[in-house]
């Protein structure tokens, strides 16, 4: 059986994106232009990372599940990624910031100047609309997302968890 083909990372405009030594890059990934990823992440199979018209900043621990994409504005906001992020299936980052220990749930939007800050989550299949801000220690669901509640203390544990489980899983798959 033959090796899994490698993930295609590309320049843009003579750009290539930056990856720490410790990353899985699981194969289908794309990573073009202006990226960088910190060290102990992990870009899941099918995620897209795009960043041709604006930087791309993808912190440490972060894991973004399969489907992914991340893109950003030309001429305006690049797209922010703290440490310890858990961004679920098929979400899409469109220029946007999510702090570190925030939580994006799968198939949610996260649109152009949102702010997502740290011990808050984004539901699954949320829709969060340009220029809010999800605050700390709150749960924003719904499209057109808004808060709902406050999030527990256990909750907000769960995605440091999140984040330390997807290290763990990708450095098995960076093993063999």
């Amino acid at each position: 059986m033959s090796p899994l083909p490698p993930p295609l990372i590309l320049p843009f405009k003579g750009v290539w994106p930056r990856v720490a030594d410790d990353v899985f890059l699981a194969p289908g990934a794309v990573i073009v232009g202006d990226v960088e990823i910190g060290a102990g992440s992990s870009v899941w199979f099918g995620c897209v990372l795009r960043g041709d018209v604006n930087a791309i900043r993808v912190g440490e621990r972060v894991n973004l599940q399969d489907g992914t994409i991340v893109h950003v504005t030309s001429g305006g906001w690049p797209t922010t990624i703290g440490n310890d992020v858990t961004v679920g299936h098929r979400a899409i980052l469109h220029a946007c910031t999510l702090e570190s220990d925030s939580f994006v749930g799968m198939g949610a939007t996260v649109m152009d100047e949102v702010v997502v800050e740290s011990w808050a989550m984004v539901a699954a299949g949320a829709l969060v609309t340009p220029g809010k801000r999800v605050g700390g220690g709150t749960l924003w669901a719904g499209s057109p997302a808004k808060e709902r509640r406050l999030l527990s203390q256990e909750e907000k544990d769960g995605f440091r968890t999140s984040a330390a489980r997807y290290a763990e899983l990708a450095q098995g798959y960076r093993a063999g």
